[in-house]
C-alpha cells in the first residue's frame, strides 16, 4: 500500500528503500517541510514580478487590437500619439488617448522598482497608503515592489553562487581526497594560505576600482565559496578511496574519473547537500552586506541592503527598515528550516516516531 503512494506521488518512478526513508523524514520534520513550500511559493512568484508589479499595463485594447505592454515595447504613435519613443503610460494624455478606443488592465501593484510616484501627497519617503502599500523610499519609489525584486536577485544570485562553488568545491574535494599525497598537502596549503585573506576587505577593494554589477559579485565570491564544499567531499574520498569497491574498480581497468564520479562521489553528495542550504543562506547575507556598505549591486538596482540603508538613514521612516528586516529575516528563516529538513532527511541515525 505504502509503495503504490509513492509511486502516485512521484509519477511512478521507482525509489528505493533508503530514498524512501529520506523522503519521509523530510516530510516529518513539518517546520522544514512547510518552510520549503512557503519558501518555493515566495521564489516562484518573484520570477514573475513584471507580472506582479510593473508600470505598463499587462493587456491593453486599443481600436481593436491586443497589446502586452508588460512583454513588448510599443511607440507613443502606435496609439495615436505624437512621438516615436515608447508610450508613458502613466502619462494623462497617453491614458487619455488609449481609454478613447480601448482600456487596459493594470498589475496588482502598479509601480516597478525604479517608478517615482510624482503624485505623493506628502515628501518622501511617503508612509504607507492604499496606493504605495508599504511606503515610499527617500525618492519615491514603492517599497513593495522593490522588496519583490530584490527578493527574486537575492534569492538568484545565492542560488547561482551556490551551484557554482558547489560544482567546484566537490572537483576540488574529490581530486585531494582521491588521489591524496602530494596534491592534498598542496592544496590543503593553498586552502589555508587563500582562506586566510579578508574576503570582504578585498570585495570592498575590488568594488571600489571596478563598477560592481551580478556578474562581477558573483565571480568574486566565487573565489572564496567553494572552499567550505571541499573540507566535506575530501573526508568522504579520503575514506572510500581504500575501500574494497573502490580496489575491485581498479582491478577490472576502470578508469580514475569514472571511478571518482560514478562510484564515490554519490556517497559524499549527502554531506553536500545538507550543506547546501546554509550555503545560500551565507550567499544572500554576504550580498545583502554589500548592499548595505554601498559596494554590491550598482546604484537604483533593488536591492534588500540598500532598503535597509535607507531605514538607517531615514529613521522618521520605519518602515523602510522594519520591511528590510522582515524579509529578510523570513528568508533566511525559511533557508535556516530546510537546511534542517535536508539535514535530518539525510541523517541515517534519524528517525521519527
Amino acid at each position: 500500500m505504502s509503495e503504490s503512494l509513492y509511486a502516485d506521488r512521484f509519477c511512478g518512478l521507482p525509489i528505493t528503500p533508503i530514498t524512501r526513508r529520506r523522503i519521509d523524514n523530510f516530510q516529518r520534520n513539518r517546520r522544514g517541510f512547510w518552510s520549503s513550500w512557503i519558501f518555493m511559493l515566495m521564489f516562484v512568484l518573484s520570477l514573475f514580478a513584471e507580472l506582479i508589479a510593473n508600470d505598463k499595463p499587462l493587456l491593453l485594447v486599443y481600436d481593436g487590437g491586443l497589446y502586452a505592454p508588460a512583454l513588448f515595447e510599443y511607440t507613443e504613435t502606435t496609439f495615436g500619439g505624437e512621438f516615436e519613443t515608447e508610450a508613458d503610460y502613466r502619462d494623462e494624455f497617453v491614458v487619455d488617448l488609449i481609454n478613447e478606443k480601448g482600456w487596459m488592465i493594470w498589475p496588482l501593484i502598479p509601480f516597478s522598482y525604479d517608478t517615482i510616484n510624482q503624485d505623493l501627497p506628502v515628501p518622501a519617503p511617503a508612509p504607507p497608503s492604499a496606493v504605495n502599500w508599504l511606503g515610499t523610499d527617500d525618492q519615491g519609489r514603492d517599497v513593495l515592489a522593490r522588496t519583490i525584486y530584490g527578493f527574486r536577485i537575492s534569492v538568484l544570485f545565492g542560488l547561482t553562487l551556490t551551484l557554482i562553488s558547489a560544482a567546484v568545491g566537490i572537483s576540488v574535494g574529490a581530486f585531494q581526497g582521491f588521489y591524496g599525497g602530494l596534491l592534498d598537502l598542496l592544496g590543503q596549503r593553498f586552502m589555508e594560505i587563500w582562506g586566510g585573506m579578508p574576503m570582504l576587505y578585498l570585495l570592498i577593494i575590488m568594488a571600489s576600482v571596478i563598477t560592481p554589477n551580478f556578474w562581477w559579485l558573483l565571480g568574486l565570491m566565487l573565489l572564496f565559496s567553494w572552499m567550505g564544499f571541499v573540507g566535506v567531499v575530501r573526508a568522504e574520498f579520503l575514506k572510500a578511496r581504500n575501500l574494497d569497491f573502490v580496489r575491485a574498480a581498479r582491478a577490472l581497468g576502470v578508469t580514475d574519473l569514472k571511478i571518482i564520479f560514478k562510484h564515490v562521489l554519490p556517497n559524499a553528495t549527502v554531506a553536500t547537500i545538507t550543506f547546501m542550504p546554509f550555503t545560500l543562506a551565507g550567499s544572500i547575507t554576504t550580498l545583502t552586506a554589500l548592499d548595505f556598505l554601498g559596494f554590491g549591486l550598482p546604484i537604483g538596482s533593488p536591492s534588500l541592503g540598500e532598503l535597509l540603508n535607507q531605514g538607517k538613514a531615514n529613521l522618521t521612516a520605519p518602515w523602510l527598515g522594519i520591511t528590510g528586516f522582515a524579509v529578510i529575516a523570513m528568508m533566511l528563516s525559511l533557508l535556516v528550516f530546510m537546511g534542517e529538513a535536508v539535514r535530518d532527511a539525510f541523517d541515517p541515525r534519524k528517525v521519527y516516531r
